[in-house]
């Protein structure tokens, strides 16, 4: 038997334990929340993402592929040289996005298969390329690396 002492001690540490635990929950939670995955176009395709779930697709705009409608309304496709996702944007574009460029956009994908970006992030000068799209072309075989 164990005597009130020990048994405090042992409670304690119980609930130091379960708190601890419940803590790293609501922590891992909240991240969960926030976080959004990257997909290159093959990746969407392999992995079957499903619609309505928030991330970010990047590859390089298709040529050809940029249609501005009405207002600030703009569709173009994303591709990473094996798969391509056609993009729907409404709002102003950054200046560095064109076509035959890396891009990244944060969305969700629709019913018909439509990524609905919410946000577009294109390359910040004529060298860089976002970590991402560099490994999504590289394991699609699309990468060839230049001399800088």
């Amino acid at each position: 038997m164990m005597n009130p002492k020990k048994r405090r001690r042992l409670y304690f540490a119980l609930a130091v334990i379960l708190a601890g635990v419940a803590g790293a929950a609501l922590v891992v939670r909240a991240l969960k929340d926030n976080v959004l995955y990257f997909y290159s176009p093959s990746d969407i395709s392999a992995k079957h993402v499903p619609p309505d779930v928030a991330f970010r697709v990047g590859g390089l705009v298709q040529q050809h592929s940029l249609v501005r409608g009405p207002r600030e309304d703009i569709r173009f496709v994303v591709t990473d040289g094996r798969r391509q996702v056609p993009v729907a944007y409404s709002g102003a574009l950054p200046d560095l996005f064109r076509e035959g460029q890396g891009v990244i956009a944060s969305g969700r994908l629709d019913r018909s298969g439509v990524f609905q970006a919410s946000e577009i992030l294109a390359k910040h000068d004529e060298r860089y390329m976002p970590p991402e799209v560099v490994s999504a072309l590289k394991r699609a075989g699309r990468w060839q690396e230049t001399g800088r």
